[in-house]
């Protein structure tokens, strides 16, 4: 399928303009995501229709606590990324065509199946998940427009590097966004994931303005970007947008190329949350740790529990006709 979001360049170039490398691709290669590839002068996506995995996933996994809490999406992912991140969970499949000489795996799923699969289950919402949505961009746009015409709501959990032109392009029909802010330094990026900071910034910031429901992310590696003064400078960067984005602190255990570092202690995840509590934001909550870390919803004025949750499931939404029971304050979130 042809690719969205490109130019055509002399000598059968192309420059992809979906995400923030905007690839300057020659005829017979393929952009850093490994799944867009120029064929004498035209754009394709590789990946349209082909999904790697497909699930039914609680919506707090995502996460996203203040989205249709206790709710479960319909999450799909592509093989492929535009990041290049040593600690990915799902590098078996975000790495695949990197790692397996360009070959591309998936079976065959179009929009009105993943749609009616998503109906079937029960589910309130399509997630793009496990991969960046952006890559499988195509795809995703044609599911999020059906899936809206049936009822359902599209979430995309993202590294937030998508285009100014392709946030835009998504946003009529995008509910949620869970975007990860990795760390607060350009180098940390760059030697860890491949990619720069300021782009991430600049999607979180879009896509408030946009009137999509965000909350962020930042998986906390010890030796890494646990400095007290990189967790603040977030915190402040996502209060000075909104207080009310939900910020998701979350443990780090070694995986792919990042083996060194040891999990994240609770205790990081502890000072992480108060600094953001501190800095002004009203929900901050401690992730990849079920039994111990702090998942529940306070009401930021009065301090009542609102929603009760353990490894991400809800025991009990206090949350009344979106308010606070105890001092009627208003929950920020999407039918709370």
């Amino acid at each position: 399928m042809e690719a969205m979001f490109y130019e055509s360049l002399p000598d059968n170039k192309v420059q992809c303009n979906l995400c923030s490398h905007r690839c300057i691709i020659g005829d017979g290669k393929r952009g850093i995501c490994g799944v867009r590839e120029n064929q004498n002068g035209t754009l394709y996506t590789l990946v349209y229709g082909k999904v790697i995995a497909e699930h039914v996933d609680g919506i707090e996994k995502k996460p996203l606590f203040h989205f249709l809490p206790g709710s479960t999406a319909y999450s799909i992912g592509t093989v492929g990324c535009n990041f290049r991140c040593k600690y990915c969970q799902n590098f078996d499949i975000s790495q695949y065509p990197r790692d397996h000489g360009g070959e591309i795996v998936g079976h065959e799923r179009t929009p009105e199946q993943i749609v009616a699969s998503a109906k079937e289950a029960g589910c309130e919402s399509i997630a793009h998940t496990y991969t960046e949505p952006t890559i499988f961009y195509e795809l995703a746009y044609e599911t999020a427009v059906l899936a809206r015409k049936e009822g359902l709501k599209n979430v995309f959990v993202s590294n937030g590097y998508m285009s100014p032109e392709s946030a835009c392009h998504i946003s009529a029909y995008l509910d949620a966004i869970n975007i990860d802010v990795k760390s607060f330094d350009e180098r940390t990026y760059k030697e860890i994931c491949g990619a720069r900071l300021k782009p991430v910034l600049q999607t979180v910031e879009l896509m408030k303005e946009l009137g999509i429901w965000v909350e962020a992310t930042t998986l906390i590696i010890p030796g890494v970007n646990d400095d007290d003064g990189e967790l603040r400078n977030i915190a402040r960067f996502l209060k000075e947008i909104d207080f009310n984005i939900p910020w998701h602190v979350t443990r780090f255990y070694p995986t792919y190329k990042l083996m060194d570092p040891p999990p994240t202690p609770v205790e990081t995840l502890r000072r992480a949350r108060s600094i953001g509590l501190e800095e002004g934001l009203h929900y901050v909550y401690e992730g990849n740790v079920p039994a111990e870390g702090e998942e529940n919803t306070y009401c930021h004025a009065c301090g009542a529990l609102l929603i009760h949750r353990r490894g991400m499931g809800i025991l009990e939404n206090r949350i009344k006709d979106g308010s606070c029971p105890e001092c009627g304050l208003k929950v920020e979130g999407v039918d709370l």
